[in-house]
């Protein structure tokens, strides 16, 4: 037990170790001069006088405060209710009473300064991913460290085992395992090596690597989450900016109801021939200030949104703002385009069929064909291929603009295309019924088969749909400029039942619009996607939702929320969080204004004293508090 109180108190920052430190000895004063046997007369007067100890050494901060607030001419807050009704309580002669309210009410800001430096913890751990410095790679071979911002596109630059990816790149020597955890959230280790794409801020476990930069410093994807992060308390919700609003009218009206309480209450009973009774008004007056002292509403509001944005961004999940909370945790619609989204977005060798050569013949001739071809089906007949291309045998290549490639390889005139090319060069093919991209070749004249490549479906995609279903995501729907056929069995894999194929960008946007036509009362639609075409879409929805780590620089500048690790199953657990963070919201709003105006009407009517006033103010915003701190724990989820 000691030893958890110990480490609970060493993650205290130095103000709020002194609080601490000043509340625990503030509590005990005036525990001690509560207990102590004052004699009548003179020793009441003493008594009071030592109040006054525990008092200013727990007040002096809100007295210091209200008083600067008033010299600016902005009185009416937190700090000035407590001064007045403190003060006020101690001139009718209640000394204990005050400072118990003084008490009581830095326990609860202290509390609430906790919670809050919780909740910035994830926040704070994502700003470890600031690379301090880059280790640039010189032409005599020697390295020097420099600023990230000094390294230009093209650069050569080192990263040792424990060090952070300080820019991102394409790794040209070497292998090792990269902690991505505070990207994505997730602790499994990254394996990569020569070829392998590289995000900063990720950390080097093991080997040296050298990294051939691809972007600038500012352009890469540490610079960019942090930039997201940053910026995203600036846009609020239409809760906080309710809020806002509330507490600037709020506590004016507050002070003036209280001032009203205090004299018309007395004014009439002198009319009617009664004791005014000035002392029992004045205190009526007094627990009304205290009593409504806004801090519940005010402080745990925000905190929930706080606390929502810093839980997702430590599970891959960036939200540029609390207003996106709210649209996240309405959606009934999502729209999702395929490649990249719900398929990985490489194209591999799924079969090879009518094949007159051994595969392994028939892969070297298609791969040194295509050798020279940026086309991705290229890339993936290299990879299918699996060995070194020798550029030596290729000769005479000639590539015909939405057919394919005709060339000569080790004296073979080989002609790699789709049926189009067949026709060309006059060759009977035969038609394949299998579900890609099929790659069709003659060799010499003559047809020798067919190869199939397919894009792969991501192994969490389904799930992914699962999910959302159950969370009540009526409706999904794809996008996708695939033909039907392919768009259909990627959708009968993962469970989607609404399809829209062969779309150019353009038919995309029209497509949403017509979506978004449909939507009922206060659903709103989302679109998921990653490409560069995507970020009309992304920008039209209701809220766009881009995969981050293969997703172009326009989805991500036009999406709202980010998903760090491209992993679809984020969606669900997105929502889930928005979702958690209004019902957190709502409940402590509707608890405390409940509270706050059940001991007004008590205050007002002489029924409620100041220790009710106490619990209203301190002890809800300490519950609302505690309920807020709540959408922290998403892991969970």
């Amino acid at each position: 037990m000691k030893g958890a109180f110990m480490s609970w108190f060493r993650d205290l920052n130095k103000k709020q170790k002194r609080a601490f430190k000043e509340i625990v000895l503030g509590g005990l004063l005036w525990i001690l001069i509560s207990l102590l046997p004052f004699p009548e007369g003179i020793g009441q007067y003493i008594q009071n006088g030592l109040f006054l100890i525990p008092y200013f050494l727990l007040g002096w901060p809100v007295l210091k405060g209200a008083a600067r607030n008033i010299a600016k001419r902005r009185p009416f807050d937190e700090a000035f209710l407590m001064a007045i009704a403190t003060v006020g309580a101690m001139a009718l002669g209640d000394f204990r009473e005050g400072v118990a309210v003084m008490l009581f009410y830095q326990i609860g800001e202290f509390f609430q300064s906790v919670a809050v430096g919780r909740s910035r913890k994830n926040i704070t751990a994502l700003m470890d991913i600031r690379p301090d410095y880059a280790n640039l790679l010189r032409e005599d071979g020697t390295t020097v460290q420099v600023d990230p911002d000094q390294v230009g596109v093209g650069s050569t630059i080192t990263v040792k085992p424990g060090e952070k990816i300080p820019i991102d790149g394409t790794v040209i020597r070497g292998k090792s395992s990269l902690d991505t955890a505070a990207l994505t959230g997730e602790s499994a280790p990254r394996e990569v090596a020569e070829g392998s794409e590289v995000l900063s801020g990720c950390i080097n476990q093991d080997g040296l690597l050298t990294i051939r930069t691809t972007r600038e410093f500012e352009e890469s994807t540490a610079s960019k989450i942090l930039d997201l992060v940053e910026n995203a308390s600036s846009r609020k919700s239409r809760s906080e900016n309710f809020i806002s609003k509330f507490a600037r009218y709020y506590t004016p009206a507050v002070v003036y109801s209280a001032l009203a309480l205090a004299f018309i209450g007395p004014v009439i009973r002198l009319i009617m021939g009664l004791n005014p009774d000035w002392g029992d008004w004045i205190y009526r007056a007094l627990t009304l200030l205290v009593i409504s002292c806004p801090c519940a509403i005010v402080v745990s509001i925000p905190l929930s949104f706080f606390g929502g944005l810093g839980g997702a961004s430590s599970s891959g999940i960036l939200i540029k703002g609390s207003n996106y909370m709210e649209t996240l945790s309405k959606i009934k619609t999502i729209v999702m385009d395929k490649t990249g989204t719900i398929t990985k977005g490489n194209f591999q060798v799924s079969g090879l069929h009518h094949a007159t050569f051994d595969h392994e013949e028939m892969l070297r001739l298609a791969a040194h064909a295509e050798a020279n071809s940026s086309h991705p089906i290229s890339k993936s007949l290299e990879e299918a291929y699996g060995k070194p291309i020798d550029f030596s045998v290729i000769r005479d290549v000639r590539e015909i603009s939405g057919q394919g490639v005709i060339a000569r390889v080790d004296g073979h005139q080989v002609a790699c295309g789709n049926g189009k090319l067949m026709d060309t060069v006059g060759i009977n093919f035969i038609e394949c019924h299998s579900v890609g991209s099929i790659v069709h070749m003659a060799v010499d004249g003559a047809y020798a088969g067919h190869i199939v490549i397919a894009d792969q479906v991501k192994e969490s995609s389904k799930e992914a749909i699962d999910k959302l279903k159950k969370l009540g995501v009526s409706r999904q729907v794809m996008l996708t400029g695939d033909s039907r056929a392919v768009a259909e069995n990627i959708a009968n894999q993962v469970g989607i039942s609404e399809v829209r194929s062969q779309l150019l960008p353009q038919d995309k946007v029209s497509a949403l619009e017509d979506i978004l036509s449909q939507k009922e009362g206060k659903e709103t639609v989302a679109f998921v996607g990653d490409g560069i075409n995507d970020a009309p879409v992304l920008t039209r929805a209701d809220i766009g939702i881009a995969m981050g780590a293969m997703g172009s620089d326009a989805a991500i500048e036009a999406a709202d929320v980010v998903l760090m690790d491209d992993d679809p199953v984020k969606i669900a657990k997105a929502i889930r969080i928005a979702r958690k963070c209004m019902r957190i919201v709502y409940e402590n709003l509707v608890f405390a204004i409940g509270v706050k105006l059940t001991c007004l009407v008590l205050g007002a009517l002489g029924i409620a004293n100041m220790w009710l006033a106490i619990f209203a103010d301190v002890g809800v915003m300490v519950i609302c508090v505690i309920n807020a701190v709540r959408v922290l724990f998403v892991k969970k989820l």
